[in-house]
Order: structure tokens, then C-alpha cells, then sequence
């Protein structure tokens, strides 16, 4: 790795650069087809939908880490959530994770992460909202963050 700069961006799948793009699904497909050896198709045509935001770190023109946010109605979806494996350790998923939540304050945001990593999600307010399901083999927890009250 480089000691250039980390730095976090944000955009709709048009405004995101061709090579970050390239860099994104290179990292999800490291972890999530490869790493976790689960043969599925991630072009899931989510990345298309109206409203999607794709959120990464870069460094030296590298994607370490990267999440998508959803919409559906008034609230977040958050997946994808995926990092490097050289970049791992540095707390950048979680950064992305808070990013997110910072950028839509009054939003709920759901999520279904892979069941050991639940405890994680619960550092930024995630909680159970249903039962564990089986997705390609891998258990997995339904979450939703309520938004925190107003403070007057």
C-alpha cells in the first residue's frame, strides 16, 4: 500500500469514476465470491436502481472498502459492505457504515448481515428486526437502525 491519503467518497452509480467503479466490484467479488467461495451473480441490477449510493475509500486511485445504500420509500438499505483484504483492520467499513448513517440522519436503515457480524452492527445502533434466514449457505441476521430523536 501506498501513504497517499485515504480518501471517502459518495455517488450514484452514473457520477462514479469507471476505474472506482472497476475497483468496487473487484472488492466485492474478492470477498464475497472468491474469499467466501459463494458462486452468485453480485450484478444484481440493485447498483441500477434510482436513489442508489455507492460509498468507498480509496488510496492512490485503490478501492479499499466499499458499501451501496438503497432506497426503499423512506427508508436505507445498506449491503454490499466489503473491504480489501490488505485494508482490513483500519476501521474503514464502519466509517462508510457511519457515513452513511450521518448523511440521512432521519432515516431508518435496514440491513442483513452475515449473523457472526451482527454484535458489529450493533455499534452503530443496529438491532434484530426478525428471524435469522440462509442466504447462499451463510446465516444471516436481519437488522434496522431506528433514526435518533430530534433534540430540541
Amino acid at each position: 500500500m501506498t501513504d497517499a491519503p485515504i480518501t471517502l467518497h459518495q455517488a450514484l452509480l452514473d457520477e462514479v469514476p469507471p476505474r472506482a467503479l472497476y475497483g468496487q466490484l473487484r472488492v466485492r467479488s474478492a470477498a464475497f465470491v472468491v474469499e467466501q467461495q459463494c458462486i452468485y451473480l453480485d450484478l444484481d441490477g440493485l447498483d441500477l436502481e434510482p436513489g442508489c449510493v455507492l460509498w468507498w475509500h480509496e488510496r492512490g486511485g485503490e478501492v479499499l472498502s466499499t458499501i451501496r445504500v438503497l432506497r426503499r420509500g423512506e427508508e436505507r438499505v445498506i449491503g454490499r459492505v466489503a473491504t480489501a483484504p490488505a485494508a482490513r483492520g483500519l476501521g474503514l467499513a464502519g466509517q462508510l457504515i457511519q457515513a452513511a448513517i450521518d448523511a440521512e440522519p432521519g432515516r431508518v436503515f435496514r440491513l442483513g448481515g452475515q449473523k457472526h457480524l451482527a454484535p458489529w452492527y450493533s455499534r452503530f445502533g443496529f438491532e434484530r428486526s426478525g428471524d435469522d434466514y440462509m442466504e447462499d449457505d451463510i446465516p444471516h441476521t436481519p437488522m434496522a437502525r431506528q433514526p435518533l430523536p430530534a433534540t430540541s
